[in-house]
């Protein structure tokens, strides 16, 4: 990025990175801003992510976040965002998150594309994504906020990253052929007690759709989803705080399971 970085955004950025280092939540950032400056949070996002570069952290893919119509009506805004994805967020499947690792976690159940192909069109279309997708998971994201409390508007969030924390993917990967996932239904259990119910049609009508938005995005500002990268199109279902010695399971249909547990406390590395 360039040298030129005006202050507000550099006060934002570090605040944010204070908080991952310290693993203390800091105030909301928004009051550096205009009302709804969605694009100078990206800025910030951008200035965050490139110090992780140059920190030798590597970026894989990414995350879409607000595809739900209640959360955005919440927010105040029409639109989803987006966030980056980085090798270390990863965690294996039936892992385990270390205590700690996160400040305020929240789990969600979403489909997760990787890509055989690049998507460089600012215009790009479902049959765009379909041609360009390897194969489908399920996934876990684990959403986490340096916002303290959650108190988050839609500057907050995309100012924070889109609110990334972890990720999980299932193991068995499975090809889009044949598979509809605007009528996947996903079910979420936390304990075996069932905390999150949808479908693909609650995330954007489908994820291809979120895809599709998100291909569109990253090409107009020059930073095009790549061969490879994954793609966490979104929640299917309302998100779930998480708690030490939790165990989440999510099913989704026609693409399996994928499953997660925090560790309890006193367990921290």
């Amino acid at each position: 990025m360039s040298q030129d970085v005006p202050p507000a955004v550099v006060k934002a950025a570090d605040a944010l990175a204070e908080a991952t280092r310290t693993r203390v939540p800091c105030p909301p950032v928004r009051p550096l801003f205009a009302d709804g400056d969605v694009e100078t949070a990206y800025v910030v996002q951008r200035l965050n992510v490139q110090r992780a570069l140059t920190a030798g952290r590597r970026i894989v893919g990414r995350k879409i976040g607000l595809t739900s119509p209640a959360v955005q009506a919440q927010l105040g805004v029409d639109r989803p965002d987006f966030g980056a994805l980085f090798a270390d967020m990863e965690v294996a499947q039936g892992g385990e998150v270390p205590a700690g690792a996160l400040l305020q976690p929240k789990v969600e159940a979403e489909v997760a594309l990787v890509l055989a192909h690049d998507l460089p069109h600012r215009e790009c279309t479902v049959a765009d994504v379909l041609r360009a997708v390897d194969f489908a998971l399920p996934a876990l994201e684990i959403v986490d906020s340096r916002i303290a409390g959650w108190d988050i508007s839609i500057v907050d969030t995309v100012a924070d990253n889109a609110s990334c924390g972890l990720y999980v993917l299932g193991g068995t990967p499975v090809p889009l052929t044949g598979l509809d996932l605007r009528a996947v239904e996903m079910t979420m259990t936390r304990a075996g007690e069932t905390v999150s119910r949808g479908t693909g049609a609650d995330c954007l009508g489908s994820p291809l759709n979120a895809a599709a938005w998100l291909a569109g995005a990253l090409a107009e500002r020059g930073d095009p989803l790549r061969a490879g990268d994954v793609v966490l199109t979104g929640a299917l279902g309302p998100m779930v705080p998480a708690a030490p010695d939790d165990t989440f399971e999510a099913t989704i249909t026609g693409l399996g399971s994928v499953q997660v547990t925090f560790a309890a406390q006193g367990e921290e590395k």
